[in-house]
C-alpha cells in the first residue's frame, strides 16, 4: 500500500511527521506492504508549513489512483478569534488556511480518493475540515480538534467527539498527538496488531481514548 501525505502552505508539521513517522516504522517491519511519501496537490515543491521557517519537501504529486491511503494534515496558526489581520501574517489563522486549500486542487482529488474503491482517506486535527468544507464528506463520520467540532458539524459532517473516528474509507484522529494513534490505528487495521504493537513499543508510546466505528466505540485499551 501506498500512503501519500498531502501538505499544504500553513500545515501543522506535528500532523505530518507523527503519522508519518509510524507508517514509516511499519513499512520497515513489514517490509514490501507499505510505503510512505509526501506529496502536494502541485507536486514537487518546497511547502511552507505554519510554524515559522519550518517547511517539508514534497517530493511529488497527490495522486489517487496510486495511492491506497491519502492522509490530510491539519493547518497551524492563531485560531482567529482575536487575531490581527492586519499584522504580520495577518490572515493566516487556521480557518482562513484551511479554507485556502479550496482554492487548490487538493480537494478535487480528495474527491477522486474518497470515490475509488479501497482507498482510505485519513485526516489529523483540522485535516478533516478540508473535505468537509469541500461538501465531500457530508453524512461522514469524523472529528477534529475539539475546538473544531462545531464548525465541522456545521459542514453537514457528522462530528463525533473521540480520538479516533473509523467511517470505513474515511479515518480521522482529533487533537495534534492523535496523528501517532491514527498512524497505529491505520498499521493495526491494515497490517494487523502484530506490527502496530511493534511499533507502539518501539515509539514508547500507549494508545489511548476512544476509537470510534461506524458500527459503535470501541474502548481504546489494547
Amino acid at each position: 500500500m501506498l500512503c501519500q501525505i498531502a501538505l499544504f502552505d500553513g500545515f501543522d508539521p506535528l500532523d505530518v511527521i507523527a503519522p508519518y513517522e509510524v507508517l514509516f516504522a511499519g513499512s520497515m517491519a513489514a517490509p514490501g506492504q507499505l510505503s510512505v511519501e509526501l506529496v502536494s496537490a502541485e507536486g514537487p515543491r518546497e511547502v511552507p508549513s505554519g510554524a515559522g521557517l519550518l517547511t517539508l519537501r514534497a517530493t511529488g504529486r497527490l495522486d489517487p489512483r496510486r495511492a491506497g491511503l491519502v492522509l490530510v494534515p491539519g493547518a497551524v496558526g492563531p485560531l482567529g478569534a482575536g487575531a490581527d489581520a492586519g499584522g504580520p501574517g495577518g490572515g493566516d489563522t487556521v480557518p482562513a488556511l484551511l479554507a485556502r486549500s479550496l482554492s487548490t486542487r487538493l480537494p478535487a482529488l480528495l474527491k477522486k480518493a474518497l470515490e475509488r474503491p479501497g482507498t482510505i482517506v485519513a485526516t489529523v486535527c483540522g485535516g478533516s475540515l478540508v473535505p468537509a468544507m469541500a461538501g465531500l464528506i457530508e453524512g461522514r463520520h469524523v472529528t477534529t480538534n475539539h475546538l473544531g467540532l462545531d464548525a465541522l458539524a456545521a459542514t453537514g459532517a457528522v462530528a463525533v467527539d473521540a480520538r479516533i473516528v473509523d467511517d470505513g474509507d474515511l479515518v480521522s484522529g482529533a487533537g495534534v498527538t492523535s496523528g501517532l494513534d491514527l498512524g497505529l490505528y491505520l498499521l493495526e487495521r491494515e497490517l494487523g496488531p502484530r506490527i502496530a504493537h511493534a511499533v507502539e513499543r518501539l515509539f514508547a508510546h500507549e494508545r489511548r481514548g476512544t476509537v470510534w466505528r461506524a458500527t459503535g466505540p470501541v474502548p481504546a485499551a489494547f
